[in-house]
């Protein structure tokens, strides 16, 4: 038996080679710490405690602080309990990562699903539903509550109450891709509770150690796109050089607008 703390980030979905859909549960497990090793000679039964994700030491009490003290480490805020494992492979202290488990191994994940609040026998016990037309003076009721003889509820009889909020157990999900550089796993099939809630995943308890063949994904490399060095582009001034005009060229100019300023006057007059 083996197990790691982690947190439910969501669902989603990945692609295998062959073109399969397949849908995935994404949780991240940071690397746990070993905060106690119990032992027959002590306890009476063999387990490890698990604690994983920082707790700031002002919301931790003095107890937590000196418990977390004995592993050389900070409070943490998630701690449990895993037994039948090899004590002797773990030491106090010691991490453990998402690198335990391979891909394709089957697994149990335990964690507390989302709460409903208050709801009826239909919802909360997928019981059926009378007739809604007018006539009818029973629609959604509960129903029959017990016999006559013994004038009495029956215990276990299923009522309205609260309903989610409750320790649940998925088991036999296979894991899909361990990724250690962002510590996610990726577990096929739903998992009970609402995301970022913590999770506790286990060896499998009816298939222990069986490894089926693990799902070859499609993955996308993103293409890194050399860049070009731009070649510094530098402006050429242009010194403009001053177009000597002859003196003598100037002058007939000048004698010419004269004559035809002349011109225009007589011809005004």
């Amino acid at each position: 038996m083996k197990g790691i703390l982690g947190r439910k980030i969501g669902m989603t979905s990945v692609f295998a080679k062959d073109g399969k859909l397949v849908p995935v549960t994404v949780i991240e497990v940071e690397p746990n710490i070993v905060s106690q090793i119990k032992t027959k000679e002590k306890d009476g039964y063999e387990a490890i405690q698990l604690a994983a994700f920082e707790k700031r030491e002002k919301l931790a009490n003095k107890p937590e602080v000196g418990h977390m003290k004995k592993a050389n480490t900070t409070p943490k805020r998630f701690l449990r309990e895993i037994r039948g494992v090899d004590v002797s492979a773990y030491q106090l202290g010691s991490e453990v990562k998402a690198d335990i488990f391979a891909e394709g191994e089957m697994v149990d994940v335990t964690g507390t699903s989302k709460g409903k609040g208050f709801q009826g026998v239909i919802k909360r016990w997928n019981q059926s539903r009378g007739p809604m037309g007018h006539g009818s003076q029973y629609h959604r009721g509960v129903g029959s509550l017990g016999t006559l003889l013994p004038m009495r509820v029956i215990p276990g009889k299923k009522m309205p109450g609260h309903m989610g909020s409750e320790q649940v157990t998925i088991q036999n999900l296979e894991i899909v891709q361990i990724d250690l550089e962002n510590n996610v796993i990726l577990v096929k099939g739903n998992v009970p509770g609402p995301k970022k809630s913590l999770v506790l995943v286990k060896s499998s308890v009816k298939h222990p150690g069986k490894i089926n063949t693990p799902v070859e994904l499609i993955t996308y490399v993103n293409e890194t796109v050399e860049e070009v060095p731009t070649e510094e582009v530098t402006e050429e001034v242009v010194e403009e050089t001053p177009v000597e005009v002859p003196t003598e060229e100037v002058a007939e100019a000048t004698e010419e607008t004269n004559e035809e300023s002349s011109q225009d006057k007589e011809v005004t007059e």
